[in-house]
Protein backbone atom coordinates (compact mmCIF):
# COMPACT_ATOMS: atom_id res chain seq x y z
CA UNK A 1 0.00 0.00 0.00
CA UNK A 2 1.44 3.36 -1.06
CA UNK A 3 0.03 6.35 0.84
CA UNK A 4 0.41 9.96 -0.26
CA UNK A 5 1.01 11.97 2.92
CA UNK A 6 0.08 15.36 1.45
CA UNK A 7 -2.19 17.27 3.86
CA UNK A 8 -2.86 14.27 6.11
CA UNK A 9 -2.92 14.62 9.90
CA UNK A 10 0.11 12.86 11.39
CA UNK A 11 -1.58 11.03 14.26
CA UNK A 12 -4.39 9.65 12.13
CA UNK A 13 -1.96 8.60 9.41
CA UNK A 14 0.29 6.92 11.96
CA UNK A 15 -2.50 4.86 13.55
CA UNK A 16 -3.72 3.74 10.11
CA UNK A 17 -0.21 2.76 8.99
CA UNK A 18 0.50 0.95 12.28
CA UNK A 19 -2.70 -1.12 12.01
CA UNK A 20 -1.96 -2.08 8.40
CA UNK A 21 1.63 -3.04 9.27
CA UNK A 22 0.47 -5.20 12.19
CA UNK A 23 -1.93 -6.96 9.81
CA UNK A 24 1.06 -7.90 7.64
CA UNK A 25 0.76 -5.31 4.88
CA UNK A 26 3.72 -3.35 3.57
CA UNK A 27 3.13 0.39 4.04
CA UNK A 28 4.99 3.01 2.01
CA UNK A 29 4.43 6.70 2.78
CA UNK A 30 5.53 9.24 0.16
CA UNK A 31 5.54 13.04 0.52
CA UNK A 32 6.06 12.63 4.27
CA UNK A 33 7.34 16.21 4.55
CA UNK A 34 3.83 17.48 3.71
CA UNK A 35 2.11 15.71 6.62
CA UNK A 36 0.57 18.12 9.15
CA UNK A 37 0.70 18.39 12.93
CA UNK A 38 -2.18 20.22 14.59
CA UNK A 39 -1.64 22.76 17.32
CA UNK A 40 0.12 26.01 18.01
CA UNK A 41 3.24 26.29 15.84
CA UNK A 42 5.55 27.74 18.51
CA UNK A 43 4.37 25.28 21.14
CA UNK A 44 4.93 22.27 18.85
CA UNK A 45 8.45 23.41 17.97
CA UNK A 46 9.34 24.07 21.61
CA UNK A 47 8.01 20.67 22.74
CA UNK A 48 9.92 18.85 20.02
CA UNK A 49 13.17 20.63 20.92
CA UNK A 50 12.62 19.71 24.58
CA UNK A 51 12.19 16.06 23.59
CA UNK A 52 15.44 16.17 21.64
CA UNK A 53 17.41 17.55 24.58
CA UNK A 54 15.93 15.10 27.07
CA UNK A 55 18.02 12.19 28.26
CA UNK A 56 21.68 11.49 27.60
CA UNK A 57 23.65 12.17 24.41
CA UNK A 58 24.95 8.61 24.20
CA UNK A 59 22.11 6.60 25.70
CA UNK A 60 19.06 8.42 24.29
CA UNK A 61 16.21 8.75 23.78
CA UNK A 62 17.08 9.87 20.27
CA UNK A 63 14.65 11.98 18.23
CA UNK A 64 15.11 12.44 14.48
CA UNK A 65 15.41 15.74 12.63
CA UNK A 66 14.55 14.65 9.07
CA UNK A 67 10.83 14.81 8.07
CA UNK A 68 10.58 11.20 6.88
CA UNK A 69 12.21 9.93 10.07
CA UNK A 70 9.91 12.06 12.24
CA UNK A 71 6.91 10.38 10.60
CA UNK A 72 8.44 6.92 10.98
CA UNK A 73 9.26 7.57 14.66
CA UNK A 74 5.64 8.63 15.25
CA UNK A 75 4.41 5.38 13.69
CA UNK A 76 6.86 3.44 15.85
CA UNK A 77 5.23 4.94 18.93
CA UNK A 78 1.96 3.30 17.92
CA UNK A 79 3.50 -0.16 17.54
CA UNK A 80 4.57 -2.65 20.21
CA UNK A 81 8.13 -2.27 18.86
CA UNK A 82 9.77 -4.00 21.81
CA UNK A 83 8.00 -7.24 20.91
CA UNK A 84 8.79 -9.42 17.91
CA UNK A 85 5.57 -8.75 16.01
CA UNK A 86 6.02 -5.01 16.50
CA UNK A 87 9.61 -5.12 15.22
CA UNK A 88 8.49 -7.06 12.14
CA UNK A 89 5.66 -4.60 11.54
CA UNK A 90 8.06 -1.65 11.89
CA UNK A 91 10.31 -3.14 9.21
CA UNK A 92 7.33 -3.20 6.82
CA UNK A 93 6.99 0.61 7.03
CA UNK A 94 8.95 2.91 4.73
CA UNK A 95 8.74 6.71 4.58
CA UNK A 96 10.10 8.92 1.80
CA UNK A 97 10.62 12.62 1.24
CA UNK A 98 8.93 13.51 -2.04
CA UNK A 99 7.87 10.91 -4.61
CA UNK A 100 10.65 8.47 -5.59
CA UNK A 101 11.01 7.48 -9.26
CA UNK A 102 10.13 3.86 -8.52
CA UNK A 103 6.65 4.81 -7.25
CA UNK A 104 5.67 7.44 -9.83
CA UNK A 105 3.63 5.10 -12.03
CA UNK A 106 1.90 3.32 -9.16
CA UNK A 107 -1.47 4.23 -7.69
CA UNK A 108 -1.25 6.42 -4.58
CA UNK A 109 -3.88 5.98 -1.88
CA UNK A 110 -5.02 8.30 0.87
CA UNK A 111 -6.23 7.59 4.38
CA UNK A 112 -9.98 8.05 4.80
CA UNK A 113 -11.09 10.66 7.35
CA UNK A 114 -7.63 12.03 8.05
CA UNK A 115 -7.30 14.83 5.54
CA UNK A 116 -6.82 18.55 6.03
CA UNK A 117 -10.56 19.15 5.63
CA UNK A 118 -11.12 17.34 8.95
CA UNK A 119 -9.48 20.23 10.84
CA UNK A 120 -11.66 22.75 12.61
CA UNK A 121 -8.78 25.11 13.27
CA UNK A 122 -6.11 26.87 11.28
CA UNK A 123 -3.41 26.11 13.88
CA UNK A 124 -1.16 23.56 12.22
CA UNK A 125 2.39 23.07 10.99
CA UNK A 126 3.85 20.72 8.39
CA UNK A 127 6.48 18.19 9.38
CA UNK A 128 8.89 19.94 7.01
CA UNK A 129 8.44 23.25 8.85
CA UNK A 130 9.04 21.48 12.15
CA UNK A 131 12.19 19.87 10.76
CA UNK A 132 13.42 23.24 9.46
CA UNK A 133 12.94 24.74 12.92
CA UNK A 134 15.00 21.96 14.47
CA UNK A 135 17.65 22.08 11.77
CA UNK A 136 17.21 19.51 8.97
CA UNK A 137 14.16 20.45 6.85
CA UNK A 138 13.93 19.98 3.10
CA UNK A 139 14.25 23.18 1.06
Amino acid sequence: MIIDGTNLILGRLATFAAKKALEGESVIIVNSEKVILTGNKNLLIREFIEKQHMGHAYKGPFYPKMPDRIVKRTIRGMLPYKQERGRKAFKRIKCFIGLPESYKNQKLETVPKSGYSKLKTLNFITVNDLAKAVGKGVA
